[in-house]
């Protein structure tokens, strides 16, 4: 298949969504074996980092998470960190981009994406004004010939040889402890490397958490520059000062970040993958798994 990058430089502002600094970004084209690097490449105070799992980040985005599962997908190189790139990465490869930088603004060596609504949307926007550009460079897809299968406490993700690519993620918060239901409705939704479906439908999904969730996080001095309708935060009764943009939009989110998490093996992806309950962290392992597997068929 052909690689394809975007017509023209794009730029996006907002504020980080862990730090409440202003963020920015700017989508360029890339251009192999001419000026650019191929692949989808971060650029930030100097440093190139290719988005590929050898370079996710171990830093906690904040000192609240350094003792559990990431909240996010970060990338890093030396010093320099830059976190939540999910949602950039997802809407490059449900657009189908292979190629581009991903010039960040900061002030700092330890920098963020912009949150934006918390969906991948305006990146897909953005992209959508100045179009895509084939190039005559080819990429070869990564296609599984073995099952892959990751998991941890419930969650699972498995990855299976395939002729075209489908991603399926199924959100349940469930666990039979409590008598009263999540809030959450229990969904599976699925993608099939579409990239109208991607537009339509996923891109818009945003992030989201529990109340309760929200509260423990203000009260750890995250967020205190967003309010419930700045993002979706999921009370008893649904959205709090919010709407959901689909029934299932919370499952939606959830495998429009494991597109994001799974597009760092560097490569479209040429599988059957499938995952329950499961967050970045096993993404990020399956992506692992995945590279593991590519480098010992090479």
């Amino acid at each position: 298949m052909n690689r394809t990058t975007i017509n023209e430089t794009v730029r996006v502002f907002g504020v980080g969504l862990f730090s409440a600094s202003p963020a920015s970004i700017a989508i360029t084209p890339s251009h192999p074996h001419g000026q650019s690097k191929p692949g989808i490449i971060f650029r930030c105070s100097d440093a190139f980092i290719p988005a590929h799992i050898s370079n996710l980040s171990s830093t906690p985005v904040h000192p609240a998470f350094a003792q559990i599962k990431p909240r996010c997908t970060s990338i890093a190189h030396g010093q320099v960190n830059i976190a939540t790139v999910e949602h950039i990465l997802s809407a490059l490869a449900g657009l189908g981009v292979t190629d581009a930088v991903i010039e960040v603004q900061a002030n700092s060596p330890h920098c963020e994406i912009p949150i934006m609504d918390g969906s991948a949307r305006d990146f897909v926007n953005a992209i959508q004004t100045v179009g895509l550009h084939t190039l005559e460079e080819l990429i070869e897809p990564i296609k599984i010939l073995e099952p892959i299968c990751v998991e941890d406490n419930g969650s699972l993700i498995t990855i299976e040889p395939a002729d075209s690519p489908s991603y399926s993620y199924t959100l349940d918060y469930s666990d039979g402890s409590s008598a009263a239901p999540s809030p959450i409705e229990s969904a599976t939704v699925c993608w099939t490397g579409d990239p109208n479906d991607y537009i339509d439908r996923i891109a818009p999904s945003r992030t989201f958490c529990l109340e309760h969730e929200a509260n423990a996080l203000t009260s750890a001095g995250m967020f205190e520059h967003l309010s419930a309708e700045d993002m979706l935060v999921i009370g008893d009764a649904g959205p709090i000062n919010n709407e959901y943009r689909h029934k299932h939009e919370c499952a939606l989110h959830k495998l429009l970040d494991l597109i994001g998490d799974l597009s760092l093996v560097g490569y479209p992806l040429i599988a059957k993958v499938t995952a329950i309950k499961s967050g970045h962290a096993l993404a990020h392992s399956a992506a692992a798994a995945i590279v593991h597997q590519t480098d010992a068929q090479s």
